[in-house]
């Protein structure tokens, strides 16, 4: 699949495009050592039962990242990104850290926002959710690349599903590139970073927070805050999933689809 690069007066931001549906849905994928759109196939793959009823975009976080780059930046630019591709009234899945982003941009940018699925994030970094992040980036840091890797997989994934991919992780984490790390830095410090405080009650859209309850990542109260900030948010929680449930979940799908579709 083609990665397509749109760009603003101020950055260029790349995306990938798929699905001929007449709504448009937009993907914020969480923090990744290595770039998601490198699996686009993959993720259209998954996304296929979307693809009549919408055209998806899967955005990276803009290319050349500044000092001091922060998450409300992140929603800043990708809202700018949406509105130069046309981009409104969208159904909008943040996952992780583009969970974050996309809280930012459904307060600041109401309009471009008209549903929105918020799966395994947080509002606020506490000391306890900043420990998996304050790791990878010491381990990014000292270019310890192939642990970083197998710590990233243990906390994201079920024990059983990580074994299933940790050789494929280990020669993954061969083809880091120094610069890819830099920037695997300045983003997981962006969300080790990250409080959103009171904002999110300022959503006015339909919104559905997901979690599961063996989140070793931001720990199982994550969800439940942010549902409870947001007037109306419906909260679900699945057992068992791990922290990259929106991966490994086999009805997460039908579940964001089913909500979308409901009027």
């Amino acid at each position: 699949m083609e990665i397509q690069t749109v760009g603003t007066d101020a950055f260029e931001m790349d995306y990938v495009r798929f699905g001929n549906g007449p709504r448009p849905f937009v993907i914020l994928p969480g923090l990744a050592v290595q770039s998601v759109l490198e699996s686009a196939d993959a993720i259209a793959a998954a996304y296929k039962p979307f693809t009549e009823d919408f055209t998806v975009w899967l955005f990276d976080p803009r290319k050349d990242l500044p000092p001091g780059y922060a998450v409300r930046d992140m929603s800043r630019d990708t809202a700018a990104a949406m509105r130069a591709l046309g981009l409104a009234d969208a159904c909008v899945f943040g996952a992780s850290m583009g969970g974050m982003v996309a809280m930012g941009i459904a307060v600041e940018h109401p309009r471009l926002v008209k549903k929105l699925v918020l799966a395994s994030t947080t509002a606020r970094m506490t000391d306890e959710r900043r420990r998996s992040l304050g790791r990878w980036i010491a381990l990014a840091k000292a270019g310890r690349i192939e642990e970083l890797y197998l710590d990233f997989g243990e906390n994201l994934y079920p024990p059983s599903v990580f074994a299933s991919f940790r050789e494929a992780a280990l020669q993954a984490a061969k083809t880091v590139t120094a610069r890819g790390l830099d920037r695997f830095v300045a983003l997981a410090e962006a969300a080790r970073g990250f409080d959103a405080a009171g904002a999110p009650g300022d959503i006015a859209c339909p919104t559905l927070v997901v979690a599961s309850r063996d989140d070793r990542v931001f720990g199982d109260g994550a969800a439940a805050e942010i549902a409870e900030m947001i007037p109306g948010a419906e909260l679900f929680l699945y057992d068992g999933y791990g922290h990259a449930l929106y991966d490994t979940a086999p009805d997460f799908g039908a579940r964001m689809l089913e909500f979308f579709r409901r009027s």
